[in-house]
Parts: C-alpha cells; structure tokens; sequence
C-alpha cells in the first residue's frame, strides 16, 4: 500500500513511504501470497466462495487476487492511484475481477456491518493501528473475522536476504525495518484493545525462487528503496544489488527464504 501523507509535494521518507513510486516494480516482482495460505485460512472460515472480503491497504492487490480466485466478492481499498492501477491490470492478467476504491483503513467509507472478511496484507504497521481496528469492527458483520497477513523475507547470517538488508542499510540510514523475523505479535494488542475475540496466529516457512533480476526488482520496491529514496539514489542502489549478487550469490537461481504470518479473530459482540 502507499503511506503517502501530508508533506511537501515529491518529497519521501523512511518513515512515511510512497509506495505508488514503485507501482511497476510492486506488481512485477513483490512475490504474492502462496495459495497454501488460502488454504489454512479457509479452514478457519474465512474466504469461503461467495464472501465478501474487504481488503485493506490492498496496493497492487496481492492479497485480494487469492480471494477473488477462490470465488469471494472482493472490495480492494488503497489511497496510491498508481498502485490501484497496477493492480486492475494484473487482474486482468489473472482472468479476476475485483473492485477497488481509493481510500485510507482508517476511514473506509463504507457502511456499517458490511464485510464478512476485513483482510490487510503486508501493510498493518503502515496504518493507525488502533484506529483502523476499530473500523474494521465496525465494517464487519455479527461473527465477521479480520485477517492480518505477512509473507515477509527472513535474513540469516550469511543468506542473500542479510546481505541485501546491510546494502539497503547503507544506502538508506534512515530505513529501520531489517532484521525481522517475520512474526508480529503487536497485532494481537491492537485487535484486543479493538474488542476482537477468538485470536488465533499460525505461522511457517516457504522458500520463493527468484532471479536476480526478479530478487533486483523486488528490492527496488521495498521500503527502504523504491519507495523512499530518489530515482537516482535506487538505480546507484540496483548497481551496487547487481554487484554483490554476481560475486557473493552467482547462479541463475536464488531460493529467498519467507515466512508466513497470520492473525485471525472474530468481529467484537455487539453492543
């Protein structure tokens, strides 16, 4: 999704960025859910044919294209226009249709009781937590669940993902997102503050194959690249990715290890 707020027109930061700036290389290369995760949820009822799925920060719709594909009606909700655009495009690309509005999580516009499914994918830590669980309680139906959802890279000692993270380290000071582990336990106060019930978190390993191209691209859209630094800045980063792949990690192959993550829980009782 794109965190752009309010500052001076073109201008980013590590803290706030924008990631409709990296739109092409988002959807090109930003690994999409695994369908085993479409799988687990399923049965915990959710994304279940003919559901309505409400997917916040949805950016070029990775998370909403697996619930449309197993038969969910589904409402993508993102402010980048850049990203929403991507995302009908790889929807087309896909044989799927889903719906997109422009919008922020923390103030959907829709009605009350509308969703049976709230979902956010890879972009919770982007918004007002506290105040986008709150609207996800009062988009959801009676018994309606949430889901926030991570598939997130994992550096280890010596892996291509630790050396990619010093690089980005280097060249972003700013940026403090490394060194992850691809659990959240943090979610789970927001959503039991929000009155949520029945929270449940599973998690687990899937290694993603990529080029080095692909692992090059995907990089450019992270946070600390793409998504912050000046054009300029992010070609001088590519150059030096290029370089460290062929020296440290030569071969037409990269098995980048991710983890899944994911928090489910049922809408609060009504009042």
């Amino acid at each position: 999704m794109s965190a752009a707020g309010d500052r001076a027109p073109g201008a980013r930061s590590a803290l706030r960025p924008d990631f409709g700036a990296t739109a092409r290389d988002y959807g090109r290369h930003r690994a999409g859910f695994p369908d085993s995760l479409f799988a687990r949820l399923r049965a915990h009822g959710v994304g279940q044919a003919g559901q309505l799925v409400v997917d916040l920060g949805t950016g070029t719709g990775a998370l909403a294209r697996g619930f449309a594909r197993a038969g969910c009606r589904v409402l993508g909700i993102d402010p980048a226009a850049a990203l929403l655009a991507e995302a009908r495009a790889l929807d087309a690309e896909a044989g799927v249709r889903i719906a997109y509005a422009r919008g922020r999580a923390e103030a959907t516009g829709l009605a009350t009781g509308t969703a049976d499914v709230v979902t956010a994918g890879q972009c919770w830590h982007w918004f007002d937590r506290p105040v986008a669980a709150r609207e996800a309680a009062r988009v959801l139906r009676p018994e309606g669940r949430i889901v926030i959802a991570h598939f997130d890279w994992v550096p280890l000692a010596g892996n291509v993902v630790h050396a990619t993270e010093e690089l980005i380290q280097r060249h972003n000071p700013e940026w403090k997102l490394g060194g992850g582990l691809g659990i959240h336990p943090r979610w789970l106060r927001d959503l039991g503050e929000a009155a949520f019930r029945e929270l449940e978190t599973f998690s687990y390993d899937v290694a993603v194959p990529y080029s080095p191209d692909a692992w090059r691209g995907r990089v450019r859209a992270s946070a600390g690249v793409g998504a912050t630094l000046a054009p300029s800045a992010v070609a001088a980063f590519d150059r030096d990715l290029a370089r460290v792949l062929a020296e440290r990690f030569p071969g037409d192959l990269l098995l980048i290890p991710h983890r899944v993550f994911a928090l489910i829980a049922t809408a609060p009782c009504a009042a």
